[in-house]
């Protein structure tokens, strides 16, 4: 049984982790086509970063966080230095120099995904079916976020680069909070990772499962429509937005 205080701990942690995600990413191209004037390209490499951090998140969660180093403590250092790059990304006036900060904030981003799951997941006593209600804060967390940048009317007032003041105030927040938290020590500490450890070999094992394939292959299509639809939604409907307040 997970108790109320572990169950609000772990509640917030979600809630902060995708509050980070959703208070920048959604709203991400918008930014570039307006502050930046970036080509569909450029929002296209953008938000690449995307992919690239969640790439090198298993060798740093695999190599780091399961043999050296207690999973809250690197989830601390991982979301300060996300912030760092957040709020520096939000200064830039060129996209050269926003990408290289976005690169490396979703670097630092991509593997907590999978920290903030695995310090849940060890607190539980039956993750299947205690997870679910404390996932749903994330979710929460991502909405609010959303919220928050139409209240302050940040989108129709072309103040966007605020949104990554507040993303990075979030992931400074957690990265501080994550210090609080149980220690969650490394399940594989004094073994020698190989290299069928590093590039995570064993995990296509899973994909002889009939019900974890299918899983997999719509996991993967899906994802094809879901680029589409994060990149360029936004901007068309600020597109749109700005249209009408033209025709008014």
């Amino acid at each position: 049984m997970l108790d109320m205080t572990m169950r609000l701990r772990l509640s917030t942690m979600l809630f902060l982790e995708f509050f980070v995600w959703g208070a920048w990413f959604v709203t991400l191209g918008t930014y570039l086509a307006v502050e930046l004037e970036a080509t569909g390209s450029q929002i296209a490499l953008a938000f690449l970063t995307q992919s690239l951090g969640a790439i090198l998140a298993p060798f740093i969660v695999g190599l780091i966080a399961d043999r050296f180093f207690s999973a809250q403590r690197i989830l601390g250092v991982l979301h300060v230095v996300s912030a760092v790059m957040l709020f520096l990304a939000g200064r830039q006036d060129s996209f050269g120099a926003f990408f290289v900060c976005a690169l490396l904030a979703m670097i630092a981003f991509m593997p907590t995904l999978a920290l903030v799951n695995s310090i849940s997941f060890r607190r539980m006593e039956s993750p299947e079916k205690q997870f679910p209600g404390v996932r749903l804060f994330g979710t929460v967390g991502w909405i609010v976020a959303g919220l928050l940048i139409g209240w302050l009317g940040w989108e129709g007032g072309e103040r966007l680069e605020l949104t990554f003041v507040m993303a990075a105030l979030g992931s400074a927040a957690l990265g501080v909070y994550a210090f609080t938290l149980p220690d969650t020590p490394p399940h594989g500490r004094g073994e020698r990772p190989t290299v069928r450890d590093v590039l995570g070999l064993d995990a296509l094992a899973l994909l002889r499962s009939r019900s974890y394939l299918v899983f997999f292959i719509a996991s993967v299509l899906i994802c094809i429509p879901l680029a589409f639809y994060y990149n360029f939604t936004n901007v068309k409907t600020h597109q749109r937005r700005a249209i009408l307040v033209l025709a008014a």
